[in-house]
Parts: C-alpha cells; sequence; structure tokens
C-alpha cells in the first residue's frame, strides 16, 4: 500500500501512542516536515525529545513522549490561510483559546499560528495539537 501523506500517518502514530501510555514511539519514514512539525510541538512541550535514525533508506524518528498531548492532526487539503482568517481556524480546531497551536508554513517556515501572526505571516494551514 502506497503512503499518500506521511505527516498524517506520523501525527496519528504519536496520537494513538499517547492515548496507550506509551512512553516512546517510532516513526517511519522521515521527512522535513515531520522534523519541523515536531520541533514546533516539542518547543511549546507536547512531547519530549526525538532522534533521528538514519538508516539509509527514508529514516526513522524515536520520540519520547512527555504525557502532555490530548490530540494531534494534520489539515488535508492544505487550505491557504491569510493572516485575517487565522483567528477563525484556532477558533474551529482547538478546544480553548488558552492552550493548543495550529502549525502553518509560511514563507519564513513551519511554525505555530501565534508566531505567525507576530510575524505578519499567512500561508498554508498544516495541522494542529493540544
Amino acid at each position: 500500500m502506497v503512503r499518500m501523506n506521511v505527516l498524517a500517518d506520523a501525527l496519528k502514530s504519536i496520537s494513538n501512542a499517547e492515548k496507550r501510555g506509551k512512553r516512546q514511539v517510532l516513526l517511519r519514514p522521515s521527512s522535513k516536515v515531520i522534523i519541523r512539525f515536531l520541533k514546533v510541538m516539542m518547543k511549546h512541550g507536547y512531547i519530549g525529545e526525538f532522534e533521528i535514525v538514519d538508516d539509509h533508506r527514508s529514516g526513522k524518528i524515536v520520540v519520547n513522549l512527555t504525557g502532555r498531548l490530548n490530540k494531534c492532526g494534520v489539515i488535508s487539503p492544505r487550505y491557504d490561510v491569510g493572516i485575517s482568517d487565522i483567528e477563525t481556524w484556532t477558533n474551529n480546531l482547538l478546544p480553548s483559546r488558552q492552550f493548543g497551536y495550529v502549525v502553518m508554513t509560511t514563507s519564513q517556515g513551519i511554525m505555530d499560528h501565534e508566531e505567525a501572526k507576530r510575524k505578519h505571516l499567512g500561508g498554508k494551514i498544516l495541522g494542529f495539537f493540544f
């Protein structure tokens, strides 16, 4: 079976492992987008450290889980989000204004919605976590 969306597979694996109460999860295959998404999650403390294992193929990532993540998912298709539309997307996807992040890909890289608002950037929406 062909993998259609590598990011969706990775986030679903993390979500399932978190629900089962696991301490670590192995993600394969690896990609630049997954690594940047994980960096955003790690920056906000939703996951622990992660290690990239180079197996001379597509690569693997071992992620340490903290037990803080409730849900993470991908938004497909990757909708265009203007600066004015960020607020409506966060209202639709996140349970509250206090926590949770929408991850976007902008012209200055992959970042969460708050950083995109600060830098006054729009972009395409990748996914969310809370």
